[in-house]
């Protein structure tokens, strides 16, 4: 039997992702990057392997633990991500499973930035609020090895994957962890920056969206009619958890049109990234303060 050289493999594997019209969009965006991330996986390769290895041949086994791999991401539809239990942010290696959704927010651009020009000098402290796996708020903290960081979500099993990536990148003495809902357990602390990738999928987006995401938690992407019943209550509270000169930076995707509509007088910018989607926006305490106060 002929041997398969790794390029052979994974040109094999594309092809039958693209038969398969399995969606992509949980760390790769094409079937190459998708096969790639699965194989690397299989033969433990660094994210910078040298591409000689492409003419190797592939061994056995291997070959095939790679394609019983290959077959659950075809028949069952789960995110290569979960298959391997590790997904890549800011350059970063995270744990993460079927507890929180897969890392793929912009905001990585402004975290790498730290978050310059938004802010002048790196935060002190920041609030990773809907942390999930933790990615954004453990991401902030490497970026930026003077702040102090708190990540913060509703679900239990969320947080336990967020801790074990808090031990993973030994950063338990400048990540701290709380479980509430929305503000909940955070009250009288106030943030320089509060960075929030929140739920905000609509019920018709939700409806229609491919098969990969009904593996991630429905309470970590949906926010009723027009997705925004979370982001409604983050304006209105967030203010008090700000300081004087503090920012809200917050993704709200596909449903930045609801939310321009709902809050027309509320001043956003909204940020344009080299890389990824946008419906992101920045704002400030003084223009949340503003907005509660016409609405009072």
């Amino acid at each position: 039997m002929t041997v398969p050289t790794v390029a052979e493999l994974l040109q094999s594997a594309c092809a039958e992702l693209e038969r398969a019209e399995v969606f992509c969009g949980h760390g790769t965006d094409n079937y190459w990057d998708e096969a790639v991330y699965l194989l690397r996986h299989v033969c433990s390769w660094p994210v910078d392997v040298d591409r000689s290895v492409l003419q190797q041949p592939i061994e056995r086994e291997p070959q095939q633990q790679f394609e019983q791999l290959l077959a659950r991401r075809i028949a069952e539809r789960i995110p290569a991500p979960y298959l391997t239990g590790e997904a890549w942010f800011c350059g970063i290696p995270f744990n993460v499973d079927e507890r929180v959704i897969i890392p793929r927010s912009p905001i990585a651009q402004l975290i790498t930035a730290q978050f310059r020009p938004w802010l002048l000098q790196p935060p002190a402290n920041v609030l990773d609020l809907c942390c999930g796996s933790g990615c954004i708020g453990i991401a902030t903290a490497a970026a930026v090895p003077s702040a102090e960081v708190v990540l913060s979500d509703l679900s239990d099993a969320a947080l336990a994957v967020a801790a074990s990536n808090i031990e993973r990148h030994d950063l338990a003495e400048r990540v701290k962890i709380n479980c509430g809902d929305l503000f909940a357990g955070l009250q009288g602390q106030q943030f320089e920056l509060i960075v929030c990738n929140p739920p905000y999928v609509d019920a018709e987006d939700f409806a229609t969206m491919p098969a990969e995401y009904r593996h991630e938690p429905t309470m970590a992407l949906v926010s009723g009619d027009d997705g925004l019943d979370f982001t409604r209550r983050l304006l209105q509270q967030a203010p008090d958890h700000l300081t004087e000169q503090g920012l809200l930076i917050c993704e709200v995707g596909n449903s930045a049109v609801a939310l321009e509509e709902a809050f027309p007088d509320l001043a956003l910018t909204w940020l344009e990234f080299e890389e990824g989607d946008g419906g992101v926006f920045v704002t400030d305490r003084d223009q949340l303060l503003a907005e509660r106060h016409r609405r009072a």
